[in-house]
């Protein structure tokens, strides 16, 4: 039991199991819990949010609370049971009384993938299920879901965890792993996660799996997760900074050749940045800014804000913000970045 133990990935082994647990959805947590607690229980729940939020866990956590046993619990992909024989099939199994619990819980993931004849077939039991009957669903893609489904449900928006949260769940979990991350490490995997407790779990549990001791540096990162090194974020800031196109050029150049991930590099490009501009224009937040930073990016940034802080504004935040947007549709990849380089120091002739 300890081996398989010891192999279970870091964001089931620390999944939620009671809404105590549950971080970053409060708004969730109290309007459900409330509900619960004063025995009001819908039919029917909708919770969307992007991936990794924790839906799941919530639906999950439900049924816990509702005292439903793994016997009456039912669990259902939508992109691999989404046609409507497996919606025909559900609604032959809901007229069967639970086995050992008061309801049975169906728990219907990625629902958007459902067929349209699936929706057609769900809606009239979505509407008026037997009374041991609840259904969960839960979506990425809350536009997908029909208005029918979504006006018969209790629709629930899950929000993006910050980087702080995330900064400090990688603290907890590696502590209790019994691992060190350097400074600046915590929110460097925060970053790269991109708000998702999942993701971010599971880039650290890769980094653990390679790390060779119980500490763990910024290298050990970067080299594991495709993260650029720090000094690839400054050079490139700092040839902003002295409006130095070259520089810049060269800089990226770099980053392409070291195969790094430029939506990643863009984004700590982006928060280095949006950093610098609170501390240039909301001084009076320093001290909470300044505990989210590591004391290199303290004194990075504090030095480009002291000496050229002309290329700090909300323009250069926008362009860069436009260039990481455009990467989806980017055939090269450093292409949107060598773009906005231009743009902030002006270099091209139509500007």
């Amino acid at each position: 039991m300890k081996k398989e133990e010891s192999h279970m990935a870091l964001y089931r082994k620390y999944r939620p199991q009671n809404f105590s647990d549950v971080i970053g959805q409060d708004h969730i947590v109290t309007a459900i819990k409330g509900a619960l607690d004063a025995g009001k229980v819908a039919h029917a729940y909708l919770l969307c949010g992007s991936r990794g939020t924790g839906k799941t866990t919530i639906a999950r956590i439900i049924a816990r609370e509702l005292g439903t046993s793994s016997n009456d619990i039912y669990e259902l992909d939508g992109a691999s049971n989404r046609k409507i024989e497996d919606v025909r099939e559900i609604r032959e199994n809901i007229r069967t009384l639970p086995f050992d619990s008061k309801y049975k819980v169906y728990i219907l993931d990625e629902v958007h993938m459902f067929t349209k004849e699936a929706w057609n077939a769900l809606l009239k039991t979505i509407e008026e299920p037997p009374e041991h009957v609840i259904f969960i669903l839960a979506t990425t893609e809350l536009d997908k879901v029909p208005e029918t489904i979504i006006s018969r449900c209790q629709t629930f928006t899950f929000h993006k965890p910050s980087d702080l949260i995330l900064a400090e769940v990688i603290k907890n979990t590696s502590q209790k792993e019994g691992y060190v991350l350097e400074e600046g490490g915590a929110e460097l995997l925060a970053l790269i996660g991109d708000g998702s407790f999942r993701d971010t779990l599971s880039n650290l549990d890769k980094v653990i799996s390679f790390a060779k001791g119980k500490k763990i540096s910024l290298s050990d990162i970067a080299s594991v997760t495709g993260a650029p090194e720090r000094i690839l974020v400054e050079d490139f800031i700092l040839a902003i900074t002295n409006n130095d196109i070259d520089k810049g050029y060269e800089v990226i150049r770099d980053a392409s050749m070291q195969n790094i991930d430029m939506k990643i590099y863009i984004k700590m490009i982006l928060a280095t940045l949006r950093y610098a501009l609170m501390l240039r224009y909301a001084p009076n937040n320093k001290n909470k800014i300044l505990d989210s930073l590591s004391k290199r990016d303290v004194e990075f940034i504090g030095n480009i804000i002291k000496d050229k802080p002309e290329f700090i504004t909300s323009r250069t935040l926008s362009i860069l913000l436009d260039a990481y947007q455009s990467l989806r549709y980017a055939f090269i990849a450093e292409l949107p970045l060598e773009l906005a380089l231009v743009n902030i120091l002006k270099k091209d002739i139509g500007v």
